[in-house]
């Protein structure tokens, strides 16, 4: 395969290597990228109650429908 302004010697040693190189490289990126969410995760106690709560509720409204919970 004949590429212009290419070596022949650069297209055939690393032509055939640049999709791999892309490939490790937005895994890498997208592990570091998740990597750096999961560090800078903050916590949120108003959401941890506020489900605590929603939880309580859904377990009352199913006991008043009959539903045998916990």
């Amino acid at each position: 395969l004949d590429t212009p302004l290419i070596d022949a010697s650069v297209a055939q040693e690393i032509l055939p290597v640049i999709p791999w190189w892309l490939l490790v490289t937005f895994g890498s990126y997208s592990l570091w990228s998740l990597g750096w969410g999961v560090f800078t995760f903050r916590d949120c106690p108003e959401a941890y109650q506020e489900l605590l709560q929603e939880i309580n509720e859904a377990k009352n409204d199913l006991r008043s429908r009959g539903v045998i919970v916990d």
